[in-house]
């Protein structure tokens, strides 16, 4: 099987400052469950997964990777980057509440549940739909916006009272015009995966100051790129920090 370096290249780059933290623990879990079930080839399911920002690497690291997608184009965006990349990743199209009517129950060691709870029209039956793919000991990794986050960026822009109404919606919404049906603080989306009878794992936050610091100081300092990813790993659990980050990573166990 190839190593976990593809990410951790990607990790150097400067987009993937963005991403950096959620590879760093999602390469720890595939390690985990690697060991725990004997099978360097996982099974893994990524929900909402567009157009395969991390199914392809994932593909690429040996794994069995399926992607559930409502969209049409993003799937066959995801045939194109597959290819190119040379490897194999199947897509099929479908909302995350039909995971159950698209997929075999237990068939999956890995759920990705990135930046869909946000838009589902009902997030607990999403994660029950999840759990019913999971294998016993399986995990999902979810990722969602928060909503503090939210309210740092609308101030910096200069729309304070968007910035106070964030704060103070129950949604974690700036507006009737937010693209964005709710978001989720830690002990909320702690919350919901308790509910849906998993065990969830240490909130993470992801982009604490990746969508802060401007694009020209990352191109015109060399190193600067790879220190940012070295910042945002510090400032992950970071008790303050976290709390501020663009999104909540957690990985839960079923």
């Amino acid at each position: 099987m190839p190593t976990a370096e593809g990410p951790t290249r990607q990790a150097a780059a400067t987009p993937a400052a963005r991403t950096a933290v959620v590879w760093e623990a999602l390469r720890a879990a595939l390690a985990g469950l690697a060991d725990a079930t004997g099978r360097e080839r996982l099974d893994i399911v990524d929900a909402g997964g567009g157009t395969g920002g991390f199914a392809v690497p994932l593909a690429g690291l040996g794994h069995a990777v399926t992607v559930v997608d409502p969209s049409p184009d993003s799937l066959a965006a995801l045939e194109r980057r597959a290819a190119e990349a040379g490897v194999a990743v199947k897509g099929i199209q479908g909302d995350t509440a039909d995971l159950r009517h698209v997929l075999e129950p237990g068939c999956a060691d890995l759920v990705l549940c990135h930046s869909v709870l946000e838009y589902v029209e009902d997030p607990a039956g999403a994660l029950a739909a999840v759990a019913g793919l999971l294998r016993p000991g399986g995990l999902i990794s979810v990722l969602a916006a928060n909503p503090v986050a939210t309210a740092i960026h609308r101030s910096l822009a200069g729309h304070f009272d968007e910035a106070r109404q964030t704060l103070s919606d129950p949604a974690g919404r700036w507006g009737d015009q937010d693209p964005t049906p709710r978001r989720f603080d830690g002990a909320a989306l702690a919350g919901l995966l308790s509910a849906a009878g998993f065990a969830p794992g240490e909130v993470r936050g992801v982009r604490v100051f990746a969508d802060l610091v401007p694009g020209r100081l990352l191109d015109g300092e060399p190193g600067a790129a790879r220190a940012l990813v070295a910042l945002e790993q510090a400032a992950a659990a970071h008790p303050v920090l976290r709390d501020i980050a663009t999104q909540l990573h957690v990985l839960a166990r079923r």
